[in-house]
Order: structure tokens, then sequence, then C-alpha cells
């Protein structure tokens, strides 16, 4: 079977030209920027941009968060990259591929004349040494907390390869890589879009790093050295306050228009809103809704991302009475999703039906749905016998995810419509990080809660397999047929093979009811007026080498 891209997605930047103009930022006119590094019309300056956090690491392998990704894919680039302004999988480092008729062998024909960062050449030996390194990552890095990408799409080691879904690579010529898998994989190709499988130097990796270290990524090469082939290299990390990157003279593609890119952690929305306001920063992610239309009235711009997240209400069958699946329908039919999304999530927010955006393969419109009906909660109350109980509802403080920019929010709103029909709510919030999650994710110790997820790459595992492909401490229930569903549709060979059956567990999903799909949210960014080039993408591969500053 073959997959061969007729026409190579052309280098970071050069086939942008359609898809800015519908919507990319428009340039006009400003003073030269407050911080005094503003550029020209033809380019130059400084661009600042603020994140919620730091990276926690830039070698990219070991990165499973969007701040390090946000970086990463500035010095990176992978074998696939994304289509402009969607999630689609796109040519990158591989112009084209072929597949094999039984869905194991990928044949991919490499760009001519990459070179990384430190001038070793790109070529179809760098892929296969990337690969073969991935593999045989020692046990002490194996943990979900450092290599989770690959554990979690290629589900094996090296030192345990008995479910492992890489075999080999081989380099057939200079620019032509052969991997091999040991069991179908759809979702392959859109998987290599992860910054976690960018091609890295091997020279540099050889140098400077130690995949056996005690901490890998407090390394030379993870903190000082990251060497790719993206159109930035890295100048200064200084740990506490911004990421320095320097465009790379002899990129392949689009090269830098600034001068400099800096990035850097502001974690309280409200600040990334006023730093843009006050000019101490260019741009800025996850801005708050309450934000939103003051940057506008001020002549900022304001874009949101198409969305590509969803935000859950979940329930831990592990604790009573979410057992029950009358009191889960209780709670999904007490629950206004309109009226959640208007008052704490950002315009542009579509209300969920199920655990995926539509834009993604297997999305079904014949899925049970659960319409707003107060009446009908109170009635399955009181046939589970647990009317007027109370229940735990556990939610996060100090943290803003694209799919949640104001938690708080969100529970209120949630809070008062189950009280509404007679639920007692016992509220429980932690710190994000590490409390919210380790309880959350790591323990039955919760009740309901909220929590979501930004999709990654646009294939139905990395949403539905993610949440429901096997056993875990958040939902509390062992659902054997949901499970083997799940791993029959992830090992097929083709897209067209999977949709059915993925459609068919959407509707198996929402009628065993996990939890409460709300919303998918639109997370919107601001940017100075003199700001124009940025391309948003819904799974965040946003490469700033086409970002320009104006007078």
């Amino acid at each position: 079977m073959s997959v061969l891209r007729s026409a190579l997605r052309p280098r970071r930047g050069l086939a942008l030209t359609a898809a800015l103009a519908a919507s990319a930022l428009v340039l006009s006119s400003c003073a030269e920027s407050e911080r005094g590094e503003g550029g020209d019309a033809e380019g130059g300056g400084t661009f600042v941009f603020a994140g919620s956090a730091e990276p926690k690491t830039l070698d990219p392998f070991y990165g499973s968060d969007g701040e390090t990704f946000r970086v990463a894919r500035q010095i990176f680039e992978g074998l696939v990259g994304t289509e402009p302004g969607t999630a689609d999988p796109a040519p990158l480092l591989a112009e084209s591929w072929d597949v094999s008729d039984d869905g194991l062998t990928y044949t991919f024909d490499l760009v001519e004349d990459v070179t990384f960062h430190d001038g070793t050449p790109f070529d179809a030996e760098a892929v296969c040494f990337n690969f073969d390194r991935w593999y045989n990552i020692p046990e002490s890095a194996q943990s979900a907390d450092l290599a989770y990408y690959y554990g979690k799409l290629f589900r094996g080691f090296a030192t345990a390869p008995k479910d492992a879904v890489y075999e080999s690579c081989t380099a057939a010529d200079e620019q032509t890589a052969e991997i091999k898998l040991t069991t179908p994989y759809a979702g392959f190709i859109a998987a290599l879009s992860l910054p976690a499988f960018s091609m890295q130097s091997p020279t540099a990796l050889q140098e400077h790093h130690d995949d056996a270290a005690e901490n890998v990524n407090t390394t030379p090469y993870a903190t000082a050295h990251p060497t790719g082939t993206g159109p930035f290299v890295l100048d200064e990390w200084d740990q506490g306050n911004s990421v320095t990157l320097k465009p790379y003279e002899d990129y392949w593609g689009e090269k830098a228009k600034i001068d400099e890119l800096r990035i850097l952690a502001i974690a309280d929305p409200q600040a990334r809103a006023t730093a843009v306001r006050n000019g101490d920063v260019d741009g800025a992610d996850l801005i708050a809704p309450a934000d939103l239309q003051p940057l506008k009235d001020a002549d900022f711009q304001v874009v949101d991302r198409d969305p590509f997240t969803v935000l859950y209400l979940a329930f831990n069958q592990k604790t009573k009475p979410f057992d029950d699946i009358r009191v889960r329908q209780a709670i999904a039919h007490a629950i206004d999703k309109d009226a959640v999304v208007a008052a704490s999530l950002p315009e542009g927010t579509a209300v969920a039906t199920q655990f995926m955006p539509d834009t993604v393969l297997g999305w079904s419109e014949d899925v049970p749905t659960y319409e707003y009906d107060p009446d009908k909660a109170r009635q399955l109350l009181e046939e589970a016998g647990v009317a007027g109980a109370t229940i735990t509802f556990n939610y996060p403080t100090d943290v803003s995810r694209p799919y949640m920019p104001q938690p708080a929010d969100t529970f209120n709103v949630l809070r008062s419509q189950l009280e509404a029909v007679g639920l007692k709510v016992k509220p429980e919030a932690d710190m994000w990080s590490p409390d919210y999650l380790d309880r959350i994710t790591g323990s039955a110790d919760h009740g309901i809660h909220l929590l979501g997820w930004t999709g990654d790459y646009n294939d139905p595992d990395n949403f539905l397999g993610t949440f429901f492909g096997t056993q875990q401490d958040e939902w509390g229930f062992t659902n054997r047929e949901l499970f083997q569903k799940l791993a029959q549709a992830r090992g097929m060979a083709t897209t067209e093979e999977q949709e059915p059956l993925y459609a068919e567990i959407n509707a198996d999903v929402m009628e065993f009811l996990p939890g409460v799909p709300l919303a998918h949210g639109a997370p919107s960014l601001a940017f100075a007026p003199n700001v124009s080039g940025f391309q948003q993408s819904p799974v965040n591969d946003e490469v700033f080498n086409t970002v320009s500053l104006g007078d």
C-alpha cells in the first residue's frame, strides 16, 4: 500500500501563504517596542513570548508537556509535521513515505541537504540512530514521567520487548530509511509529528548526553546543548527566567525574520495578559476569557486556536455511588453544558458530546447523549437511592490549561447545577502539581473531578486510548470489552479500517458513561499590534520563524 505524499511540505513556512491569509495576524503599525528591541517592516528585533511554565528539559524525547514542546519545536524537527493550521500529519524531514501492504514496513524518503546545528548531516543513518536510541533507553529512564510518549505509543523497549511495536531501522541508502514494526499501527505517521520523536544530532547526543544518567534532564545536552535541524538554536537557558534562541543561519527552510526569540514563563493568566498590554512581551498563550475583550478593545490582536481539546467531568467508579450507572446518568442530565461554556470558557469553545473533537477519525453523531434535564436527574437519583447524597468534587487550583483556563469558575457552575438537583457537594481543591495530578491519576482517593486533555496529534487513540485503553486510577473501572476493542482498533493497518470501529467505541463509551465530556476549548493567544506572521495550530505546532515585528 502506497502512502506517497506528492508534495513536500515546503520547509516550515514557505507553504503558509494561503493559510496566513485566512488566519494569521495582520501587520499593523505601532510605535517601537517599549522594550527598545523592536524590529522594522523587513524583520529583525527580539520577539518575546510568554507561556505558562518553563520547559522541563531541552531534550524533547523526555518531554510530555506543552511548554517543553513549545521550545522543542523551535530547535527540532521530526520526519513528520502537521499541515499549517490543522492537526493533520504532513511531510517535514521526510518528504514522502510508503507503507507495505501488511502495514509493518514504512519507507521514508528524506529531504536532502539538511544539517543539524552542529554540522552533522541529517541522513538515514541519523534517523536510525534516533529510533535505536529510543528503543534502547535504559530501564532507569523508561518511567512514565520521562519516556512517556515512547512507552505509551511504542509499548516496549529493548529491555522488555514483548509488546514492543518497533522492530528495526535500516538505512537503505543515504536518503532512505526503512522502519519495521512488529504489529500494524495505523497511527504511526500521526504519532511521529510529536516533538518527543524529533530527530536529534547523533554527534551532540554522544558528546553531551547520557541516557543512563541519574537525572537525564540535567545532563549538559538537556540543559545547554540541544541540537536539532530547526530554524532556531539555543543561545541560553536561564533557568527560572527564560530560554533565548537565535536563528540557525544554515537552516534548510524559511529562515527566521527575527534576530532573537525569548520564551519566558508567567504562571498567572491575568499576569500574562497584563504583560502583553504593558509591552513587556510581544505575545502570550492561554489568555483567560475575561481578558480577551479588553485586549481587543485596546487594539491588541487575539487569536483563537481551533478546538483540539476536551474538558470533562470524570467519575471514579471505585468510590460509591459512582459505580451505579443511574447516578452517572443523573449527573450527566443535571449539567447544562452551554452554561458551563458561557461562564468559564472562551469564545469559539464547542460543546462536547464525546471525548474527542469532531475533527478526529471515528467521531460519530450516533452516540448516546444526555440532554439537560434536572427532573430526570432527580428521578434517577431517587431510583438509585442517593437523593440528597453528599459527593466529593475535586478540582485544581493555581493552573491554567488550554481546556480549562479557569478551573474554579468551571467548578462553581457545575456545583450549582448539581446542588440544584438535590446533591450536596463537598469541594476539595488541590494545587495542580504535584498534589492534584498525583491524587487524581495515582490514587483512588477522589470522587468526581475536573480534568481534560489537549490533543497531541490527530489519532483517536490519542484521546480514547489514552483515557480508556487500560484500567486507570482516575476512572476506577475495568471494562475488558472496551479495553479489547481499543487495542483492536489501534492495531489496524489503515485508518479506513479503523473508522467504523472507533465510531462504535465512541458510542460504547457514552453508553458506559465513565464521565461527562463538557467542551472542546479554543485556547486564546494575544499579540502586540505590530506582530505578524503567526500561524495558529490546534496541536501547538507553532514555529516562530514566520513571525515578524513591525515598526
